[in-house]
């Protein structure tokens, strides 16, 4: 089969909001997600960051107290998205098979890039200090990195196959682009695709920490995350979820479903060079580009917008806008949404994705925060302080993540 893949539906958990359409209008209206860390430990451990970018809703909030209970963190937060997107889609009541899509034709594409952690050290510490009798049952399969793909899986009867990809920063995006093919093959006729972290816990502080990839603006929370900006001195570690319901044309079509855009193009590479640092020419993230392009049947040309992986990191957003001028050229308007977001890890790509796909459907750029004063590296055009409204027919969405995955994403108008 070689018809078209579609969005029908969209849902986000993300520090800006509890829902997608929440994060899109915060994001529009230039609002930051990072602040304090609220978390006990804070005051146990002397670690130079307090910063972060922390839900803005409560998991808890939305589900029912026992069901939340019997999850990580992370899989809370790959439920409540994907219940957005199920319903947004329009696909029936949650685990009623057939209602709208055959068991057997309904996958799951869902990753997380860290996961259950929190869970295991919580259970650790448990088993060291009060003995195995006070470890809970549970535990693997709230540690199991493939945990939020398969409660999503369970919670609407998916049997069309559960997946779970694992590439750091590029996991949300890397799982849509796997449904993508999973749908471009005919081997089913709708995926819940996407992304979950949820690990704002003290190792993982402290790791980045020690990688020196972490902002230290502990006095100006809001202001930390500045994607291409001169003053930027690195990322800030955020939660949330991303996922899509993607389906086939002519499925989405005979059903009568609603279309809010198409995903034209996929591109994936490695770079097969450093474990955290990316490939000082751009090479990988210039193929995953030309690839979504190629992919989509479009010209570079075409392409009049990136959503950028641009982290605020020193070294990796001036690389990133080279390797977009290699790939695209030097007319593709920017903007960089982890100013506002801080950076979701596993869950970055598919909140981001969804971002762009907005961006395409309603031809609007949101901006990029904390923007003051631009990296003179970044020689192509950032839109920062208001939103752009502008004919948006072909974006990108870069992810990028450590161990030199690259993935790209191309949505197009429906």
């Amino acid at each position: 089969m070689t018809d078209g893949v579609v969005v029908t539906g969209y849902g986000a958990t993300t520090p800006l909001g509890g829902d997608a359409a929440s994060t899109w209008e915060a994001l529009l209206a230039g609002r930051s997600g990072v602040g304090t860390t609220k978390a006990e430990w804070t005051e146990r451990f002397d670690l130079p960051v307090h910063i972060s970018a922390q839900l803005a809703v409560e998991p808890t909030d939305v589900l029912a107290r026992v069901q939340a209970r019997r999850m990580d963190r992370c899989e809370q937060v790959a439920v409540v998205a994907a219940r957005e997107a199920w319903a947004h889609a329009g696909l029936g009541e949650p685990g009623q098979p057939g209602d709208v899509v055959e068991p057997e034709r309904l996958a799951v594409v869902i990753g997380a890039g860290i996961g259950g952690a929190p869970t295991l050290l919580a259970q650790d510490d448990l088993l060291e200090e009060h003995g195995l009798r006070k470890v809970s049952p549970l535990t693997v399969p709230m540690l199991m990195p493939n945990g939020p793909a398969a409660m999503v899986s369970l919670e609407y009867a998916a049997r069309g196959g559960v997946h779970s990809p694992a590439s750091a920063c590029a996991t949300g995006a890397e799982a849509i682009a796997w449904a993508y093919r999973l749908l471009k093959a005919g081997e089913v006729d709708v995926v819940l695709a996407g992304g979950a972290e949820s690990c704002i816990v003290p190792i993982t502080v402290a790791g980045f920490v020690q990688a020196r990839t972490l902002s230290q603006r502990n006095d100006e929370p809001e202001k930390a995350s500045r994607p291409f900006d001169t003053g930027r001195d690195g990322f800030v570690l955020g939660e949330g979820a991303g996922v899509v319901a993607l389906e086939r044309e002519e499925f989405a079509k005979a059903r009568g479903a609603t279309v809010h855009g198409r995903l034209a193009g996929i591109g994936l590479t490695s770079d097969a060079y450093h474990i955290t640092g990316p490939e000082p020419e751009g090479v990988g993230q210039s193929r995953a580009m030309r690839k979504a392009v190629e992919t989509a049947g479009l010209e570079p040309s075409d392409v009049t917008h990136v959503n950028c992986h641009a982290t605020s990191t020193v070294v990796g957003d001036v690389g990133e806008t080279k390797a977009i001028r290699k790939a695209l050229g030097d007319h593709p308007v920017l903007t960089a949404p982890k100013g506002a977001l801080g950076h979701l890890v596993g869950g970055a790509g598919a909140v981001e994705g969804i971002i762009t796909m907005l961006s395409v459907q309603r031809d609007v750029i949101p901006p990029t925060i904390n923007l003051e004063d631009k990296d003179p590296g970044v020689e192509l055009d950032v839109v920062s302080g208001e939103p752009r409204e502008t004919t948006v027919d072909a974006a990108v969405n870069n992810s990028f993540g450590f161990g030199g995955h690259n993935a790209s994403l191309l949505f197009t108008k429906a």
